[in-house]
């Protein structure tokens, strides 16, 4: 058992590192990311944006832009491979710190839905660096946006599940010692 969250702790570790690569990369491109005087939000473009205005911003931005727009989604793949393995580890390590079997078992069922959700970001990814370069989009958006929020859901219902299990772990170790 001890042996088993060692390892997880380990890749936790690793995927750390890849998600604070791919983030500091990402980051560091952002003030390029321009159309018309205006950065242009990644956010927008996953969750807020109509087609039409991805149309427009795609179809008018420069090439410089372009590059390094396909330069930003690149380095996402590296933050996907430390993000959804993080998350998923993250749920196995929180699995060691609860008793209830079924609780247990909801934390197997997060780390392991990850998978698709790593899945759903290439998705995604794919169809940003499709439309990038032919800036048509047709009646995909739709099934666009329900593997961008299926996506987000996902990992964020992983992330903050296991977080608020290993934060009350914490808490409760810290009562016991107090206690003694």
């Amino acid at each position: 058992m001890k042996n088993d969250l060692y390892r997880w702790q380990r890749l936790f570790l690793f995927c750390l590192g890849l998600f604070i690569a791919g983030a500091f990369a990402m980051k560091w491109m952002e003030n390029d990311l321009l159309f018309n005087s205006e950065q242009i939000s990644i956010f927008g473009l996953e969750l807020f944006y109509p087609k039409e205005k991805i149309v427009e911003i795609f179809s008018g931005i420069s090439d410089k832009v372009k590059t390094i727009l396909s330069y930003h989604l690149s380095f996402d793949f590296i933050f996907m491979a430390g993000c959804y393995p993080g998350i998923g580890s993250l749920c196995m390590i929180a699995s060691t710190k609860v008793a209830s079997k079924n609780l247990k078992r909801i934390l197997f069922i997060l780390a392991f839905l990850q998978i698709f959700g790593w899945t759903f970001d290439v998705i995604e990814n794919y169809y940003l660096l499709k439309w990038l370069k032919n800036p048509v989009i047709g009646e995909e958006f739709g099934f666009y946006h329900v593997v961008v929020y299926s996506k987000w859901i996902i990992a964020l219902t992983g992330a903050l599940f296991a977080i608020v299990i290993l934060v009350g772990s914490m808490f409760k170790r810290k009562n016991l010692k107090s206690a003694i």
